[in-house]
């Protein structure tokens, strides 16, 4: 069986991988229970010092997969509901690691690629890279990931994103604070390379106790974060089975206009 994620050791710096270039490394219910998983398991390894995220391929992730929203755009809201939990798990896990997280963002991000690159602590991205959160497009919001998108760049550029969908280019993702950092694509590595650098030298129980720090002081928890999750889940939940919602994703999917277009 073919794995949805690569995980490879250099030290004390884990690095992932989405692994599905063929689809551009969109999300299904395998990749998201595989990448909770790695993540978890880092969590609790003490060998480990930084975590670091990426895409196999010229894309980060584009987002959901057409045959896991095909199977969803059938399932009942029940059903939609523990769906979205399942990715809620996956940001919140993410976004409270212990560990130093650095998103590698080689190529474009959309939808749930856009809340995987918000919950990592510092993201470096190659300049042609390309974002969008065009959920509205098929009668959706983009209520998972919301907490980590507002948390990064803001409520006034996120009301903007999430009504417009529309598509951004690298500079105005640094601009608003998607990425800390773009570079060529030939010197993405070694970007990378020095963050990690420095990252290194510091004490790993001083920056694990720094991360949380942080994330309180900017009044996010783990437990917050999951009630948080509960009332979105329900959201999508309930957008999903809705008539727009059934249109949305059926004119997608059948690669059409929706009626409201």
């Amino acid at each position: 069986m073919t794995s949805a994620i690569r995980l490879d050791r250099d030290g004390p710096v884990a690095r992932l991988a989405l692994a599905r270039p063929s689809v551009h490394n969109a999300f299904d219910d395998e990749l998201i229970a595989e990448l909770t998983g790695a993540l978890e398991a880092l969590d609790a390894d003490a060998g480990v010092r930084a975590v670091v995220l990426t895409g196999d391929g010229a894309t980060f992730s584009a987002g959901a997969d057409l045959g896991w929203m095909r199977r969803m755009a059938q399932a009942s809201e029940d059903e939609n509901r523990d769906d979205s939990l399942r990715l809620a798990k996956l940001m919140r896990t993410l976004n409270f690691l212990s560990k130093p997280t650095l998103c590698r963002v080689n190529g474009s991000a959309y939808g749930g690629g856009v809340g995987l690159v918000a919950c990592c602590d510092y993201a470096i991205g190659v300049d042609t890279a390309k974002f969008s959160l065009s959920e509205v497009k098929l009668g959706l919001v983009p209520a998972v990931i919301s907490p980590y998108v507002v948390q990064a760049i803001g409520g006034r550029h996120a009301r903007r994103l999430f009504t417009g969908a529309e598509i951004i280019e690298a500079h105005e993702a640094r601009a608003i604070g998607l990425l800390h950092e773009t570079t060529a694509p030939d010197q993405l590595d070694e970007r990378l390379d020095r963050t990690l650098h420095f990252w290194l030298k510091g004490g790993p129980l001083a920056q694990r106790e720094a991360k949380q720090l942080a994330l309180r002081m900017a009044g996010m928890s783990p437990e917050s974060a999951a009630a948080t999750d509960m009332q979105n889940a329900a959201l999508i939940a309930r957008l999903r089975v809705s008539p727009e919602g059934q249109e949305g994703l059926a004119a997608f999917l059948e690669k059409r206009r929706p009626s409201w277009s």
